[in-house]
């Protein structure tokens, strides 16, 4: 089960985030659903439909879990391959 304290090593796909900071102001409010995962990269489709390729390392992604938690996680902590970032050791950094 995905929780607040290993949500770093679990799949992000399938969950519903928004972006609360970016260096890049105009993808600041973006929400929707993750659809795809690459090393640098977050793709997230909207409600109507379109999807958008987001950087991980430059922004600040709100997660929420499955049972209704919000987590809020720096995407330069999870810049690397998804199926690398599963395997890894993480320091707590909430």
């Amino acid at each position: 089960m995905i929780t607040s304290q290993n949500i770093m090593r679990h799949e992000l796909v399938g969950l519903e985030v928004e972006i609360t900071h970016s260096l890049n102001g105009d993808l600041e409010g973006i929400k929707g659903k993750v659809v795809n995962e690459t090393k640098k990269t977050l793709t997230i489709e909207d409600d109507e439909g379109n999807e958008k390729i987001i950087p991980k390392g430059s922004t600040t992604f709100h997660f929420t879990l499955p049972e209704g938690a919000k987590v809020e996680i720096e995407g330069k902590i999870i810049v690397s391959r998804p199926e690398d970032r599963i395997k890894k050791r993480f320091r707590k950094y909430w």
